[in-house]
């Protein structure tokens, strides 16, 4: 049997997850904190007709012969997703953050932790703060008076809940009259409460964590991300905005995808032309054989 089918249906199978890797970009294209994928393609084992040999000084002096080898064809050697920063959306809503450099949100899902550069949050019904599927989102309780961490760096992280603080501020006296009339964050992630008497209260930070190689995440949908055995989280790698591997916040906007529409439709070209091509090879191939049983007539 001819080599070159083999090699040619090698091809179709690479070009076609090509396509599929080309295709789900090009529609998340809006998608926020989405990141692109790229395929890296590689070559498979080669048959080796002939070995190399090195040259002589004789009597007589030959020369070096390379090695003889056929290719079997092509593999997807890697999916890597591409973690360049996209371009900042202004939305206006106060919740909504956006990284400004590296680094990720932590959310939880029940007891799931995973990890997002989508910062489309908002506040549900009990004053959590949530990403669009209902995750909450993690970080530090302050002291209410000095602003510092009640849980410091490397300690467990608690959820952004608003609740127990939109009535009164921490410290008055119970039933009182003082509710809470609006809330900011800041680029370093605080959460203060502004309270009808014109009190400003630090309530949380938002936490983030920083990976040195985020392209090992694992995707589990929704935009988000939990670990693997090639990106693993240390407890130190979490910390606040604006320190280690994390960047600051931008909040009233979210970052974009960084789907290169241009790129994207020049892959699919290409994968379209790779596609065609490697078939053409199978149909060559199927008739050199037609040509082989022919030659019996």
């Amino acid at each position: 049997m001819l080599r070159s089918l083999f090699s040619a249906i090698s091809g179709l199978r690479a070009n076609q997850t090509m396509l599929d890797v080309t295709g789900n970009n090009i529609a998340n294209a809006n998608t926020v904190g989405f990141k692109a994928s790229d395929v890296v393609f590689q070559d498979t084992l080669s048959q080796e007709l002939a070995g190399a040999s090195s040259p002589t000084a004789g009597p007589p002096p030959t020369g070096g012969i390379n090695p003889m080898q056929v290719g079997l064809g092509v593999k997807v050697g890697a999916i890597t997703t591409n973690f360049n920063q996209g371009s900042s959306e202004s939305t206006g809503i106060p919740t909504n953050l956006e990284i400004a450099g590296d680094g990720f949100f932590i959310i939880k899902s029940g007891a799931t932790q995973m990890y997002t550069r989508a910062g489309a949050f908002s506040f549900d019904d009990g004053w959590n703060l949530v990403s669009p599927d209902g995750a909450i989102v993690q970080g530090y309780g302050l002291d209410t008076t000095s602003g510092a961490l009640k849980n410091a760096p490397g300690d467990p992280l608690v959820p952004i809940s608003l609740k127990s603080y939109v009535a009164n501020p921490p410290g008055a006296a119970a039933g009182g009259s003082n509710p809470m009339i609006s809330y900011n964050i800041g680029a370093d992630g605080v959460i203060t409460g502004v309270y009808q008497d014109g009190t400003k209260v630090p309530l949380f930070q938002v936490a983030m964590a920083g990976f040195s190689n985020p392209a090992g995440l694992e995707k589990v949908g929704d935009t988000s991300y939990v670990t693997s055995a090639n990106a693993k989280l240390d407890p130190t790698q979490i910390g606040t905005p604006g320190t280690g591997l994390r960047g600051t916040l931008v909040p009233g906007s979210v970052e974009a995808s960084n789907v290169d529409l241009a790129k994207e439709f020049t892959n699919l070209i290409i994968a379209q032309r790779g596609f065609q091509a490697t078939s053409r090879v199978i149909t060559t191939s199927d008739q050199v054989l037609q040509d082989l049983v022919d030659l019996k007539r």
